[in-house]
């Protein structure tokens, strides 16, 4: 029973990302992992690999949708330059690594190799505000769907870039004490400033569940 009703669930948050229309959404690398390169790790020949610059790089600008992976070091194991052979509910979307510098060359060299986009978002951390504005410069990404874990969350918070918040209230309960909260906070992030949501919208779902709508109000 708490299978399928995870399963219903798991659908009508597939259905929703469809219902948005955005061409672009953004995950961090441990979700990324979890669902779609399954830890997946790649063989890379460190040897006299040469010296890449870190300049962005635009793999493919003729696509209909991309996938950002925040990823800043480098370690996600793709083998395809988009996400269709990777997971059945997604369209086949043009893969965006967002990296700071500290990443491989030889890393970089296997996303050229195949094919996949980069961006840089900071030389050691990753600058949200940035990132955002090379996807839309690089890219004519004007608007996007995070869908990420926590902290990727808490971070484009932090950055007063979340305009609206999409909540899907499931009926189920998980006393998991190691459960991440919606948004968390990094250790190296000093101004914090608290963000007022507003409630836009109530869908009621079956088998008991809510889809709640919520827009940002900044002062």
């Amino acid at each position: 029973m708490k299978e399928e009703r995870a399963a219903y669930f798991t659908d009508e948050y597939e259905k929703i990302h469809g219902r948005y229309g955005c061409k672009a959404w953004m995950c961090g690398r441990v979700t990324m992992e979890e669902h779609f390169t399954f830890g997946h790790q790649l063989d890379l020949n460190h040897d006299n690999i040469p010296t890449i610059p870190r300049t962005d790089y635009v793999a493919n600008q003729d696509v209909k949708s991309y996938v950002i992976a925040v990823d800043p070091t480098g370690k996600l194991g793709w083998t395809e330059n988009s996400i269709a052979p990777w997971n059945e509910d997604r369209l086949e979307d043009h893969i965006i690594e967002v990296l700071t510098e500290q990443v491989s060359d030889a890393y970089l060299a296997h996303l050229k190799k195949i094919g996949i986009s980069y961006i840089f978002g900071g030389k050691e951390r990753l600058n949200f505000t940035v990132v955002v504005e090379k996807l839309k410069k690089l890219f004519s990404i004007d608007e996007l769907m995070l869908e990420g874990g926590g902290f990727i969350n808490g971070s484009l918070l932090n950055e007063g870039l979340i305009d609206e918040l999409s909540l899907i209230l499931v009926p189920i309960a998980d006393g998991a004490s190691n459960s991440v909260t919606l948004f968390e906070t990094s250790s190296y992030l000093t101004k914090q400033h608290p963000v007022n949501f507003f409630l836009k919208e109530v869908e009621k779902l079956d088998d008991g569940g809510l889809w709640l709508k919520y827009v940002a109000k900044r002062d």
